[in-house]
C-alpha cells in the first residue's frame, strides 16, 4: 500500500467516525427536541381541557350495580330528572353558571324524583344527589370527545353506585337534546361552538388533529416558552 494510499484511508476512517458522531449528535438533539415539543403540547392540551371544563356542566348517574334490573332503574331515573329539568328549568338564556346555580337550588327536588322512580320499581336503596367535581375519564358522544379531567357535575349516585354510569351534557343543554348520548346533532354542535372557544371547540371535534396541530404549529407567533 502506497503512502498515498494509507493517507486516504486513514482521511476516509476520520470522515467515518465524524459522520456517526454527526448522525449521533443529530438523534439526541433531535430526541431533545421532539420530547420538549411533546411536553409543550401536552400542557397546552390540559390548559385547554381546565379551560373547557369550566365552561360544561355535566349530569352523571352512577348505577346501584351493573345488573340488569338496576341498570334499567339508571335509565328510568335519567328520564325522569331530565324531564322534570327540561320542565322547570329555561335553558334558552342560562349560561353554565346559571345552570349550575339553578340544579344546587333544586337537589332536593331532583332527589325526591330519583328516590320515587326507585321505589315505584320495589327497590329501598338510598338515594343521592350533589353538584360536586368528578374526574371523567375520556368521554365519547358520538363523534365529539370530552377529555379526560376533572369537571363539575350533577352526580346521582343509586344505592352503593358501583354499577356502570350514564352521562350527558346539561350545559350546553345536550342532555334535553338526545338522552342516549349516541351522536351530537348539528343543532347540538352549534350550541357547543357557541358556548365554547374556538380552541375548546377545535379540541372536542377533531382532538388527534387539534394535538398535530399544536405540535407543528403552535399559536401562530408566540414563541414556546
Amino acid at each position: 500500500m502506497t503512502r498515498i494510499e494509507k493517507i486516504l484511508r486513514k482521511c476516509s476512517r476520520k470522515q467515518l467516525i465524524c459522520a456517526i458522531l454527526g448522525i449521533c449528535i443529530a438523534m439526541i438533539l433531535t430526541t431533545k427536541i421532539v420530547g420538549r415539543r411533546m411536553a409543550y403540547v401536552e400542557a397546552k392540551y390540559q390548559d385547554t381541557q381546565q379551560a373547557l371544563a369550566g365552561e360544561v356542566f355535566r349530569f352523571h348517574v352512577i348505577a346501584n350495580s351493573d345488573s340488569s334490573e338496576d341498570q334499567k332503574v339508571k335509565l328510568k331515573v335519567r328520564d325522569a330528572v331530565i324531564s322534570y329539568m327540561k320542565e322547570s328549568m329555561d335553558p334558552k338564556d342560562a349560561d353554565v353558571e346559571q345552570t349550575r346555580q339553578w340544579v344546587t337550588e333544586h337537589l332536593d327536588e331532583i332527589e325526591e324524583i330519583a328516590r320515587q322512580v326507585v321505589r315505584a320499581q320495589g327497590d329501598t336503596y338510598e338515594i343521592s344527589a350533589e353538584v360536586t367535581k368528578c374526574y371523567f375519564p375520556d368521554k365519547y358522544y358520538g363523534d365529539i370527545l370530552f377529555p379526560e379531567g376533572w369537571y363539575d357535575a350533577l352526580r346521582i349516585r343509586l344505592g352503593k353506585a358501583s354499577g356502570h354510569n350514564w352521562w350527558c351534557v346539561l350545559y350546553p343543554n345536550l342532555c334535553f337534546m338526545n338522552t342516549t348520548c349516541a351522536v351530537v346533532d348539528e343543532d347540538g354542535k352549534k350550541k357547543l361552538k357557541d358556548a365554547l372557544s374556538a380552541q375548546e371547540y377545535e379540541m372536542i371535534t377533531a382532538s388527534s388533529e387539534f394535538k398535530i396541530k399544536w405540535f407543528f404549529f403552535g399559536e401562530g407567533r408566540e414563541e414556546e416558552p
